[in-house]
């Protein structure tokens, strides 16, 4: 497996081992086997074995790095190849044949849908769950952007702000993710009423909105392009970024910060004021699946309550199954409450499902920060 996306959060063997007992009446088929395209660090051991000893099917496991990496694969086999695909919510458009469908089929009535955490099944719809009035992918995980930072090297008084990588004390080691901190430095300049964006959504409103949006916050961050650091572009970059380049700010994933505040307490991932940047990955049934009874077992598993803990015991990616927190350890816990207080989960900010312009236009603005 290539887990150059995000890293596994390393865990005592307690965390991970959470044995799972055969029940020969959970068991859909004692055979056959299931062809999965998930994330790099989704399906770990502990989970593909507890999944083939209570069903009997066979995990047939690949790996994926990027979302434009699972659809071009998807694309290139014409929607055939795999039963299970997982991708960010947000990237359903990018799974739209030639004549206009998708290559997702409706949800089997099979699946436990009602495992799923109701908030996130219904705001699904409109992020890209939904097609032709049919619920083609289901919530699976969750997670958020943020601000990483060293707070024994920049202490920060009163809560974090993305307008913090742009501090003078930032100078030189400000780490980031480019198609990324344009969102969040345009959430900043929103707030402070520099570049009007309507919390960023403009940008997903019409190309001319994008172009406007995009291209004043380009212009304000190549102004203060002394800040620059460090870009990343996976998990392993990200966390290299403060333990090999030298940066004590960024805006990351939160594993990142959790797993570098695990090794070094001076490392703490905060939400911004502005609202923390929150991702939805999912998971789907293609309508050319092999083996779809296979794959509805699948999913079901993936859908306990266990398996969600273990998951998110695993990656440190929060579960969108009720119930998962129950099965998560203590120092997972520990580091979700310390960071999704009350009122940082009533002031997240959700990726939108990408319009047609929304990816090119913003690529662009892209090469503009990376070759500046």
């Amino acid at each position: 497996m290539s887990f150059n996306r995000r890293t596994i959060l390393k865990l005592s063997a307690a965390g991970l081992a959470a044995p799972m007992i055969l029940r020969a009446n959970d068991a859909l088929a004692a055979s056959g086997s299931v062809k999965v395209l998930a994330w790099g660090d989704y399906i770990q051991p502990n989970i593909a074995e507890a999944f083939e000893a209570e069903t009997g099917i066979t995990l047939e496991l690949t790996t994926f790095g990027s979302n434009d990496e699972a659809e071009s694969t998807i694309r290139a086999n014409g929607g055939k190849g795999f039963d299970i695909v997982f991708p960010s919510i947000t990237n359903s458009a990018g799974y739209i044949d030639d004549n206009g469908d998708s290559f997702f089929a409706a949800i089997p009535a099979g699946v436990n849908v009602d495992n799923v955490i109701p908030s996130f099944l219904r705001d699904s719809a409109a992020l890209g769950g939904v097609f032709k009035g049919e619920q083609i992918l289901l919530p699976f995980d969750w997670g958020t952007e943020g601000v990483t930072y060293n707070q024994a090297q920049m202490p920060i008084n009163g809560q974090v702000s993305y307008g913090d990588l742009w501090a003078n004390a930032a100078k030189g080691k400000a780490a980031f993710r480019q198609k990324s901190v344009i969102m969040g430095t345009g959430l900043y300049l929103d707030a402070i009423g520099e570049v009007p964006s309507n919390r960023m959504l403009d940008v997903y409103k019409s190309e001319d909105d994008a172009r406007r949006v995009w291209g004043a916050i380009t212009q304000w961050m190549l102004e203060r392009k002394d800040n620059f650091g460090a870009f990343w572009n996976n998990a392993t970059e990200a966390s290299s970024a403060f333990t090999e380049a030298g940066a004590i700010i960024g805006q990351t994933w939160d594993t990142t910060g959790l797993l570098l505040n695990r090794d070094n307490a001076d490392f703490v991932y905060r939400a911004p004021k502005e609202g923390i940047i929150t991702w939805l990955d999912s998971f789907g049934i293609l309508k050319q699946a092999e083996n779809p009874e296979q794959a509805v077992a699948f999913m079901n598993f993936m859908l306990k309550p266990e398996t969600g803990g273990m998951f998110a015991n695993n990656t440190g990616y929060n579960s969108a199954v009720v119930g998962a927190a129950d099965f998560a350890s203590e120092e997972f816990k520990t580091q979700f409450n310390e960071v999704y207080t009350s009122d940082v989960l009533g002031n997240m900010w959700w990726w939108q499902a990408d319009t047609p312009f929304f990816g090119p236009v913003r690529d662009e603005f892209v090469e503009i920060i990376t070759n500046a």
